[in-house]
Order: C-alpha cells, then structure tokens, then sequence
C-alpha cells in the first residue's frame, strides 16, 4: 500500500519528526539536527520476550525441625549431611529419631489394633518403602472396630482407694466402628509385628508402638542446613534446619510480571563463572511478600513473589553451594516472522505505521511483538529482502 504526501512520519525510535523525507524524496536533510539514516533488509526470523531477573543458587527453603518429645539430645547430625527414610536424624536418650516420608505427622500414640487414620498410613507406606512385609491393609469403605486399650496397657496401673480396698477398674467405653477412607492406613496385627521388626533393626525398643516424636516426617530425603540445638539440650525444642537435597534457583518476582510465567517453562541461568544452564520453573508462590528493604537493590520493600526453577543439569553447579544467578524468563515466541530495526519504523498521522523504501515511498505494515530493538511487521509489498530506511 502505497501512503500519500500527507502522510507525516514519525522515526519511533528516536521520537524525531522527519518530515525532511517527503521533501527530499527519501534523502535526509543534510543541514544541521538531521537524522542520519542508513538501509536495511527486512528479514524473516524468530522472536521472544526475554526478562532476566536476579536469582540465588541454593537448596531451596530451609524448614526448622522441632523436636515431638522429651528427654535430652544426645547425638545431632553435622551441618551438609543428608539424612533419607529410616535413617536417624538425631538421637534423644540415646534412642534414635528416624526419618519417614509423608505429609502427616504422628499426632498420637499408635498402640491399639485398627487404629485408623492418615498418620497410620504415613507408617504403611514407610514400611513398605523399607522393605517390611505389612500383610494386607483393609480396603476402602470397610468397617473396622478399634480395639480397647486398658490403663495397664498403657504402663500406668489404677490408684488404690484411701480405705485400701481394691481399685475400682476404670471404666472405658465401648469402641465405635469406622469405615476405612481414602488416604487411610490400619493398625493391623501385621502392620505392629512389622512395626517391632523395624524398631529392633532400627535400634529403638522393640514395643510395636509408635508415639509423637518417635519419627521425623518429612516430605522427602533432606540436607541439615544448620544445628540449633546442642547436646544435653531438651529434646522438645528447635533442633536444626533442613532443606532439599537437590540444588535450586529461587527468584524474587514482580507480581505483575509472574502472570506471563508459567509452571515448566524453560529458563536459562547465568552462572557466576559466565557459563548458562537450563532450567524449568517448578512452582510460582502465591503468597506475596514484600522484599528485603535492607537489601539496597531498586525492588527493597516492593511486593514479591517467590518463583523456584529446577536445574535439568544438576552437574553445571556440582561445585556451588550457593551462588547469585541471573535467570531468563521467554514469556511469549514468535515464529517465522518478518523483522526490521524498530528505527525503520514511522508512524503515521492519520494513524498506523509505515516502513520507507529507498525510493523515498512509504508502504503501510502491521507491526507485532517488539523484541531487542526489532519489530514484527506484515504487510503488502513487504517480504524477507526487502530494503527499507531506518535511523542509523
């Protein structure tokens, strides 16, 4: 499409008016304050909008371990160890405090059979991930009748009455039945054999029963970042931190700006000694904080999201710990498409955009994605090859 003289243009790039051109034929105005223009080819290509954020190379975030029962610490891990499932992750009373995997901790004392709930299942799968023959589990939607457990199971035996009689036995009352739901783990003969099985391989008393604080459940395998906690301390305070044992890039994000990100998105990351690794956004927080104000950077005491990227190659930061990173989000691609410096394009008065031919006419073009100073353009007589005017 051909624009008439009454077009005015506009270079956007350098917010100059160039009306010179349409006086000139196309040739710059040579006198003083002239724009300086040169030719270019439009060419066909590939686009994406890149931002690259600051990053920290780590472990992840740390989580503080408390201790779930009494008594004295008496053996604590050193600082870098990995600790997995059935492994102890510290000692109390010389009674080690073994790891399990899950997302229910043990909130009461397991002892009575059929027993039922997502803590027992926390044991269930635990032991069956060691190795430890559990027999069968009830099935969903089956009705099961905890057993009673007595004082005298529990180790207390009932007080004798101030006349000296005979203790009156404490009454208990008659156990309901619960239906067995998804997510649910029984209390079975076979599960408290295999549970005294454990133990005794474990190091711990071999009673089949399990109380709070017995086990650490985590989510999964952990790294000790830092003891708290010393010996002889009690056991019922903070321990240590624990992070992942897989390293991990955390990035501080604009709110705004995480809404064209997205979970498994690939991203590169700028290592310290100038080399880059692939990695993928593994989660997106939701939780919005507001950044360190201490920091000094242009973003302290702005509203934040923190977004985590996982490294496909564990082996490009074998030998950091922990390191700053830059980290690059593509958050939209263009394929195959026509380019052209953003100084060739102009704007028109009557609305619109234009690139100039060398011959001085100006042909109409529908601009796209603007990327590192160039634009997506599209238009009638406008193809891969094509010369046109831009600022130089």
């Amino acid at each position: 499409m051909v624009i008439g003289a009454v077009a005015v243009a506009v270079v956007v790039a350098s917010a100059l008016t160039v009306t010179a051109w349409q006086n000139s034929g196309g040739k710059p105005d040579t006198g003083g304050g002239a724009v300086r223009t040169a030719t270019a080819v439009v060419t066909r290509s590939d686009l994406s909008n890149a931002q690259t954020l600051d990053g920290t190379l780590g472990y992840g975030r740390a989580t503080t371990v408390k201790g779930g029962r009494t008594g004295l610490v008496t053996w604590l891990p050193a600082t870098g160890a990995t600790v997995r499932r059935g492994e102890p992750l510290y000692r109390v009373d010389n009674v080690p405090m073994p790891v399990f995997y899950g997302q229910t901790p043990l909130y009461r004392t397991l002892e009575a059979r059929g027993t039922t709930g997502p803590d027992v299942k926390t044991v269930v799968d635990n032991l069956k991930a060691l190795d430890y023959d559990i027999g069968v589990q009830p099935a969903v939607g089956t009705w099961v009748t905890p057993q009673r457990v007595t004082p005298t199971a529990t180790g207390s035996l009932p007080s004798a009455s101030p006349s000296g009689a005979p203790p009156t036995p404490t009454p208990t009352a008659t156990p309901t039945p619960v239906q067995v739901k998804r997510g649910d783990g029984v209390l079975t003969a076979d599960l408290i054999a295999a549970i005294k099985r454990w133990q005794t391989a474990a190091g711990m008393p071999s009673t089949g029963v399990l109380g709070i604080g017995d086990v650490s459940v985590l989510s999964g395998a952990v790294r000790v970042e830092g003891v708290q906690a010393q010996l002889a301390d009690a056991a019922d305070g903070t321990l240590m931190t624990v992070t992942s044992t897989t390293k991990s890039v955390t990035v501080s994000v604009d709110p705004d700006a995480a809404g064209s990100m997205r979970r498994g998105d690939t991203v590169t990351v700028s290592l310290p000694d100038d080399s880059t690794a692939k990695g993928t956004i593994a989660s997106i927080g939701s939780a919005v904080r507001t950044s360190d104000t201490s920091s000094g950077d242009d973003s302290s005491g702005q509203p934040r999201l923190t977004v985590s990227v996982s490294l496909r190659d564990t082996g490009a930061v074998r030998g950091l710990d922990s390191a700053p990173v830059r980290v690059s989000f593509t958050s939209e691609t263009r394929k195959d498409v026509l380019t052209v410096p953003i100084g060739a394009l102009m704007a028109l008065r009557e609305g619109g955009y234009a690139v100039q031919l060398p011959g001085g006419r100006l042909v109409a073009v529908k601009t796209g994605m603007f990327s590192k100073g160039v634009v997506e353009v599209s238009g009638d007589g406008i193809d891969a090859g094509t010369k046109v005017v831009t600022t130089s």
